[in-house]
């Protein structure tokens, strides 16, 4: 008749500690470059603004808009653009390369909601696609609606004191 062995299994001897695995962890992690980093975020999004300083140029000179009226269409453009490229899946790509500094313009803004609308397009237009574009987009919506708000009632306050 066989006996069975009673054995640990393998590393039960050894007891893994927080220490011990923030150790283990660290071999495996990716050393990150933080000047290109920062240098690929500055150049991309410093391009996004050049390229957004351009188009405003573009409605001032060639449309006769003044500057305080061609920064609506310019925003409108550029988060159109950024949705095409977002559907295309170019946007995703220039993400990855640049980071935050595609992230930070209104572009990344516009990218965050198109993502989550087609990821979400599969779940149907209403729960899927209305449910889930504006939960990451929602908060930032709703802090911009609240700021507002208050700084449109303090204007008023400051323009009845003053």
């Amino acid at each position: 008749m066989a006996t069975k062995s009673k054995s640990k299994p393998i590393g039960a001897s050894m007891q893994m500690t927080k220490q011990l695995y923030q150790q283990q962890a660290a071999k495996f992690q990716p050393k990150r470059n933080v000047l290109l980093n920062s240098l690929r975020a500055f150049w991309v999004g410093g391009t996004i603004c050049l390229f957004g300083q351009a188009l405003q140029n573009m409605y001032i000179y060639l449309f006769g808009f003044t500057e305080k009226t061609a920064s609506n269409p310019t925003v409108a453009t550029l988060i159109f653009i950024a949705v095409l490229l977002t559907g295309l899946g170019v946007y995703d790509n220039i993400g990855q390369y640049a980071g935050a500094g595609s992230a930070v313009p209104v572009t990344g803004f516009a990218n965050s909601i198109a993502s989550a609308a087609i990821e979400h397009r599969s779940e149907g237009l209403v729960l899927g696609v209305g449910g889930n574009m504006f939960k990451l987009a929602g908060s930032v919506i709703v802090f911009g609606v609240v700021a507002a708000f208050i700084a449109g009632i303090l204007k008023s306050v400051m323009n009845m004191i003053f």
